[in-house]
């Protein structure tokens, strides 16, 4: 049976008649042709002395999770490395909520990555703890007991309502003041992509610690699908009541993404978590013929269909991962391997 080829699809990256035959006759010639791989290596901590050594240990140790890890942090470093490969970053806020927030910041402050696809959650997080405090919680809380003090817990992070919902109101109201006068009271400019609405808000943060800042800072665009799913996105509802020709539009983002993708010649993904910040990484690139690289990592499975547990392999059937692509799906909390893989990198480009 022969299938339509979509009209939005390019057609020269399309995979060549019988290409997917020959390549299963080539992986099956190679399967008989199958050495035995090298040996397995204890891991000797003795020589290990900084993080690249436990990460690339791992790598001859073997194992589960850990191998993934090891191979991962390759892919990584060959992607930031190919300096003709446009990088995305995507990851949801609740990692935010944690100190691994630290770690996305100084992907963005050393300019690892060219974009960033996330949630609007993200935007509540960084700008929140810029102003105040989070907090330890636990997982079995009694959350009924919460509620009444007044505090809101994310997994085992505690949120008090005067550090999320409050502060966000009280501080975002007057910067966004300050941003309708600098386009002269709305009279020079009314309407903002998700991007600029954003680099707006940073450029005017003075916290080194935040996500947003650096962004603004390197000029780093950060693109936000769903942002009104979230308090950020609530308070730019709320000034719009004030200001009725602000406006955002959302179809200045979704250009700048299609410019991207049909003009790079290489891309890559590092994607933590899933949802619609993971699929509107790859639903772009598909558009492309899919991403030359990608490391995810997840706490999903894939036994449910669900995007955030579904494989980074099965992207290649739809076109969003490339058929020849380096790519790993990592099972595992990324608040314990992100420091890990991410510290690796760094000391490999020092």
């Amino acid at each position: 049976m022969k299938y339509p080829i979509p009209i939005h699809v390019k057609c020269d990256r399309m995979p060549r008649k019988g290409r997917a035959q020959e390549t299963s006759a080539k992986q099956k010639k190679q399967a008989s042709r199958q050495k035995i791989p090298r040996s397995v290596v204890d891991i000797s901590l003795s020589e290990v002395k900084t993080v690249n050594d436990l990460v690339t240990q791992l790598g001859s140790a073997g194992g589960f999770s850990a191998k993934k890890v090891s191979v991962g942090t390759d892919i990584l470093t060959t992607m930031f490395k190919d300096r003709s490969c446009f990088t995305f970053l995507s990851f949801p806020g609740n990692i935010i909520s944690t100190g691994t927030r630290g770690v996305i910041t100084e992907l963005v402050k050393h300019k690892l990555v060219d974009a960033v696809i996330t949630t609007c959650g993200t935007l509540d997080h960084d700008l929140a703890r810029i102003w105040k405090k989070y907090y330890h919680g636990e997982f079995l809380m009694d959350d009924a007991d919460l509620h009444r003090r007044g505090v809101n817990r994310l997994g085992n992070i505690l949120i008090p309502n005067e550090s999320y919902g409050i502060i966000l109101e009280r501080k975002m109201q007057p910067i966004l003041e300050k941003i309708w006068r600098t386009y002269g009271k709305g009279k020079d400019k009314t309407e903002f992509s998700s991007k600029e609405i954003i680099w707006e808000f940073g450029r005017r943060l003075k916290d080194e610690g935040s996500i947003l800042y650096w962004c603004a800072k390197n000029e780093i665009p950060v693109y936000v699908p769903g942002l009104m799913d979230g308090a950020f996105g609530s308070q730019l509802w709320m000034f719009s009541q004030k200001y009725r020709k602000f406006k955002i539009d959302v179809f200045k983002d979704e250009q700048e993404l299609a410019d991207i993708v049909w003009t790079a010649k290489r891309t890559g993904a590092l994607m933590i978590g899933g949802g619609i910040s993971k699929h509107h990484t790859i639903w772009w690139n598909q558009y492309r013929g899919g991403l030359d690289y990608v490391v995810f990592i997840t706490t999903a499975q894939e036994y449910d269909g669900s995007l955030s547990g579904a494989q980074a392999r099965e992207g290649i059937s739809w076109g969003k991962v490339q058929e020849d692509a380096k790519q790993i799906t990592i099972e595992g909390d990324a608040t314990v391997l992100l420091p890990l893989m991410i510290k690796a990198v760094l000391e490999r480009l020092k």
